[in-house]
């Protein structure tokens, strides 16, 4: 294991220090807003892209295209704007759709645009935009009130209104063949009103996997090299999912991590999970119970009122069916355990930390994130405690009840109880809770007390949500 453990940290560091080979970075601060710069190798003077993320995105999770575009010659500005990654202005509300909040990313692009066209290896005349989701449609905006903007890449773009037959010009909509239709809809609408615009359906991808797809950066650059007359060099385009993969097997790596670690603070062994299907249709239908009244519930608490996106909704939701299971769960007295378990947690937390920061996306929590930390991790913390009773501490029945609680949220998301963006976001959130179930079984395995095993499960999913999800205020 230790080979495995060394192999998995070592392939890791090395796909992810690799990435961008060649180019030169920088990070500033401008007006409040953060930028990181990349600058392509050779001297002169070279097309500047500014490159906007979507939202609960950040300049880290585009840093893939900022790799593509400088490989390519393109001088690069990546921005983080109001509430997202490490800038502590907040937008103006939770959805980023009134006028305050508008104003807000077109300011935030007006100062990213300031900045690229400020630098000495920049052509100010020759300016191009890239943005996904909620930075497409910021994007689309912004050149359609700015002329000066040569040409625009907008992928995933959520809503057609932010163009007209007049403007902007030289407009490329990209969207996901697995996307909601809508988004392939606008994208093809949105086409279709100049002749100087074009839509390519990228095939095999959904709303955040588009942006590792080779496809999508190889149209994102033939569009840009073509409105600026040519190719800047005929360099390959590097793998834009070598960050990602890199930030897998750091995970791996840690998971597996996990398994030594509890057999050193543990003093006894019990069996792995055991597929008992009445006993898992049990806790699936007591948790669909639990949630759907937490899901209503969480829609009138006063935690939808915290500064920060959909996560006050999640508090609600993950307290109120938390607190429901464990009303269940309470006849289960837990088992006893060593509580040095609770030393993991800091484990738990570089864990998470560490390998999304490097490889995905910005994770090191700023401005009120800090103090919303605790508020999150209890909620979740008492809801993986509950689940914990009610499972038996069978890690099967936990991610039973971690199955449900995801589709329950989803159908809150339809029927507009919470933000939509919950659907798009399903995915990762899922892979979270898988994630939490597998450190279940680890933990019981070396009869870990439930209350740690909670807290330290609970880490690896509120710490992404708190520290990705925007401030508003």
């Amino acid at each position: 294991m230790v080979l495995l453990l060394l192999t998995l940290t070592i392939a890791g560091v090395w796909l992810i220090a690799g990435a961008g080979h060649g180019l030169t970075r920088s990070h500033v601060v401008e007006a409040g807003v953060p930028l990181d710069e990349v600058h392509p190798a050779g001297g002169g003077r070279h097309p500047g892209v500014v490159v906007a993320h979507g939202f609960s995105g950040s300049a880290t999770l585009m840093a893939p295209f900022g790799d593509t575009l400088a490989a390519r010659g393109y001088v690069v500005v990546l921005l983080d704007f109001a509430g997202h990654g490490a800038n502590t202005g907040p937008l103006a509300d939770e959805a980023a759709g009134t006028a305050q909040s508008t104003q807000v990313l077109q300011h935030d692009l007006d100062v990213a645009l300031a900045h690229l066209r400020s630098l000495p290896d920049v052509d100010p005349a020759r300016v191009a935009l890239v943005g996904h989701s909620m930075g497409a449609g910021a994007v689309t905006r912004y050149a359609a009130a700015h002329p000066d903007v040569t040409a625009t890449v907008a992928i995933s773009l959520p809503d057609s209104s932010v163009a007209s037959a007049e403007r902007p010009a030289r407009l490329l909509t990209l969207a996901g063949a697995l996307e909601f239709p809508g988004f392939r809809a606008v994208a093809a609408d949105v086409a279709a009103q100049r002749a100087d615009r074009a839509v390519r359906i990228v095939p095999f991808v959904e709303h955040i996997s588009i942006l590792y797809a080779p496809a999508a950066h190889r149209a994102t650059v033939s569009w840009l090299d073509d409105a600026f007359g040519g190719p800047q060099n005929d360099d390959p385009i590097p793998f834009p999912g070598r960050r990602l993969a890199g930030a897998a097997l750091l995970v791996a790596a840690f998971v597996l991590g996990l398994y030594p670690l509890a057999r050193l603070l543990s003093g006894e062994r019990r069996g792995w999970p055991r597929f008992d299907l009445p006993a898992l249709a049990r806790v699936a239908a007591v948790t669909a119970v639990a949630a759907g009244i937490g899901a209503v519930a969480a829609r009138f608490l006063p935690t939808t009122r915290l500064p920060i996106a959909i996560a006050g909704y999640l508090v609600g939701f993950a307290a109120i069916t938390g607190a429901l299971l464990l009303v269940y769960g309470r006849k289960r007295r837990p088992a006893p355990g060593r509580a040095r378990f609770a030393l993991l947690v800091p484990y738990a937390i570089v864990a998470i930390t560490l390998p999304l920061q490097w490889g995905m996306t910005h994770m090191l929590p700023a401005g009120h994130r800090w103090w919303l930390i605790p508020i999150v991790w209890a909620a979740f913390a008492l809801f993986a405690y509950a689940t914990e009773l009610v499972a038996g501490g069978n890690a099967l029945g936990v991610l039973t009840a971690c199955a449900v609680l995801v589709i329950v949220l989803v159908a809150a998301a339809v029927v507009g109880l919470t933000h939509g963006f919950v659907l798009l976001a399903v995915v990762p959130l899922a892979g979270l809770m898988v994630w939490q179930s597998l450190w279940s079984a680890i933990l019981n395995r070396f009869a870990a007390p439930a209350w740690a095993i909670a807290l330290v499960g609970s880490v690896v999913v509120i710490w992404p949500l708190t520290a990705a999800l925007p401030l508003v205020g």
